[in-house]
């Protein structure tokens, strides 16, 4: 080992992932307090996308919803093992239709009503803020576009003695 544990001292977006995580728990409290029970925040998205374009490839609602493949397989299976969709074989032995049940076909109003109150509830936060969130995101993209976080994230730690592998060069011995 070479230096203490970076992870024990909290980053800089810890707090936001936190504060991510509580809105998505409050969310989830929305539908169990309303009788609802075995719909995550997560399932949501696809859930509004597949009542309005019918059946998808995992593939398709991913790219629909701007998530990875393997993200919205997770997702599928969940939501699969709540009884929300069903899946059956594509047109090849590779691909996967989702399709939603009927159990999840009856909570759609409720899913696009609480996506709209969702909205608009964090317009009203964004307009209570010193500074919007919304703000900081644009803002973020413009420092992001004129520098990238990877082309940050390469010259340190090519500074640091840990340059990236080129193609055909053994990667160095670990002791």
């Amino acid at each position: 080992m070479t230096s203490i544990d970076p992870t024990a001292v909290p980053g800089r977006w810890d707090s936001l992932h936190t504060l991510l995580r509580r809105l998505d728990d409050e969310i989830g409290t929305v539908y169990t307090d309303r009788g609802v029970d075995g719909v995550r925040p997560r399932f949501v998205y696809p859930l509004i996308r597949l009542a309005h374009t019918g059946p998808l490839t995992i593939r398709e609602l991913a790219a629909s919803l701007g998530r990875t493949h393997s993200a919205m397989s997770q997702t599928v299976t969940a939501m699969r093992s709540e009884g929300l969709v069903q899946t059956e074989s594509g047109e090849d032995a590779r691909t996967r239709r989702v399709a939603l049940t009927d159990k999840a076909r009856a909570l759609v109003p409720l899913l696009e009503a609480e996506w709209r109150a969702t909205e608009e509830s964090i317009a009203e936060i964004d307009d209570e803020l010193p500074y919007a969130l919304s703000a900081v995101v644009t803002d973020l993209e413009r420092v992001l576009a004129s520098r990238s976080l990877r082309s940050r994230l390469v010259e340190r730690l090519d500074a640091a003695g840990h340059p990236a592998q080129t193609p055909g060069t053994p990667a160095p011995e670990t002791p």
